[in-house]
């Protein structure tokens, strides 16, 4: 019985294996596919959860080596560990209360989103912008209009 099976099996193979290889390297990719979507998802849901909560170190995590943040009244470009400090001293300046996103768009490679902002000394309209860069997705740019 077992020289039965592993013909049929063999006869298989031989008609059908590129189907079958095929169809394995599709898979591969698909599934590779979704765990890099999620990833960046997550990376993305996490940056605004840390934005929600105003943790200027929970936001520098995702950061760029080097993140434009327009503030009213200044606008630069900051090296990651700037960047944070710039970060934390609007948070604690003005007292984050809650954030709402507006609009969210997402392109191969990058994605952003437009919210409110609700601080202790007003609503800001603010922008996150970030964009693939290797296996992760980074923070380029930050910015918090009144």
């Amino acid at each position: 019985m077992p020289v039965c099976v592993l013909f049929h099996v063999g006869t298989f193979l031989a008609k059908y294996g590129y189907y079958v290889f095929t169809m394995k390297k599709l898979l591969t990719s698909l599934t590779l596919l979704t765990l890099t979507c999620s990833f960046i998802t997550l990376s993305f849901n996490e940056v605004v959860k840390a934005i929600r909560s105003g943790n200027s170190t929970e936001v520098s995590r995702y950061f760029d080596n080097t993140v434009e943040i327009s503030l009213p009244g200044k606008s630069n470009s900051y090296s990651k560990s700037q960047a944070e400090l710039v970060l934390r001293d609007f948070f604690a300046t003005n007292g984050v209360k809650s954030f709402e996103i507006l609009h969210k768009s997402d392109a191969p490679g990058s994605q952003y989103c437009i919210g409110n902002l609700q601080t202790n000394n007003g609503l800001f309209r603010t922008t996150i912008f970030m964009k693939q860069k290797g296996d992760r997705e980074v923070v380029q740019e930050l910015r918090f209009e009144k």
